[in-house]
């Protein structure tokens, strides 16, 4: 079966009639994305930010072409709409055709990132089997890759890790997998303190991981259930980061280190001032232009803490 699309481009204020008129014409699904270049920052659960101009596609089927063509000017009338277009979708194998995006990933040091229904290139390498739809951190995307390339340099035989803002576990579960003993992992959306679990389990490191909300955590590590890290790994995104500076602080060991990634580079001078009282960071990095021309303006931070 063949696809009808309908897009609307319209004022955030507007995309809730839009969806309703959409619905009412007979829309499968309905999907929004920004219409300029306005990022916004992880929503807390429960929040649904818009950006400030939206594009609304309605799915239709084929069978409906005609009637979608007719109906999409009086929609756009109704919404003032800035632009109105429909597409047509040949149909075809979705699993498959998401699938077909990923592939297996090469990291530092023999270290592999690996989707679930494929074969590791290297079977005697350090491989991460992930499942890329589950969460953010799915190694496909430069400020994970560089917190991965961070602790394939370390020593983390027997040592304690947290990973603030786990997204789908993927620091945690390299860490056990390089060596680590323990891991302790957190993250403001549910959806990702599940897929971590379920990631760790599909890496056969679940009995040394344990996932948590924030409250939990904070909870479980006053209660002295969870010791001071020998290493914290947060791939957030740079104002939270400043915000957990003092409180990251207090679940470090003595000389204990930090790796801190999802910053550019006008935002590292205020990362650095915000981690200096407690933190010696002592290390920028970023991929040269020639390595990733795209990923060159991710940066990450690693250091020592200093008390």
């Amino acid at each position: 079966m063949d696809w009808q699309q309908l897009h609307l481009q319209c004022a955030k204020q507007d995309v809730d009639l839009a969806e309703s008129l959409l619905l009412e014409e007979g829309a499968l699904s309905i999907s929004l994305e920004d219409a300029g270049d306005q990022p916004l920052f992880e929503p807390l659960p429960g929040q649904s930010p818009l950006w400030d101009e939206v594009i609304l596609t309605g799915l239709f089927t084929a069978d409906n072409a005609q009637d979608i063509e007719s109906a999409a000017q009086d929609i756009a009338v109704q919404v003032n709409a800035r632009r109105v277009w429909t597409t047509a979708l040949a149909d075809t194998d979705w699993e498959r055709e998401w699938m077909s995006h990923y592939a297996p990933i090469e990291c530092t040091n023999n270290l592999w990132i690996v989707p679930k229904w494929m074969s590791p290139p290297n079977p005697d390498a350090v491989n991460i089997m992930m499942d890329p739809g589950l969460a953010f951190g799915t190694g496909y995307h430069a400020t994970t890759r560089l917190c991965l390339d961070w602790l394939t340099d370390q020593d983390l035989s027997d040592k304690v890790v947290i990973d603030y803002g786990c997204g789908s576990g993927i620091l945690g579960i390299a860490a056990l997998l390089l060596g680590a003993k323990q891991v302790y992992s957190v993250d403001i959306d549910p959806q990702a303190v599940l897929a971590t679990k379920q990631n760790a389990e599909r890496n056969a490191v679940d009995h040394q991981l344990k996932a948590y909300l924030p409250e939990d955590f904070a909870a479980a590590f006053k209660a002295g259930e969870i010791p001071k890290a020998d290493i914290i790994a947060a791939n957030i995104l740079a104002k939270p980061l400043m915000e957990l500076a003092p409180y990251l602080a207090t679940l470090i060991k003595p000389k204990g280190n930090i790796v801190l990634a999802g910053l550019i580079s006008e935002q590292l001078e205020d990362v650095i001032s915000a981690y200096q009282p407690c933190f010696d960071l002592d290390t920028r990095h970023s991929y040269e232009k020639n390595d990733n021309q795209d990923d060159s303006h991710w940066h990450r931070l690693s250091g020592t803490f200093t008390g």
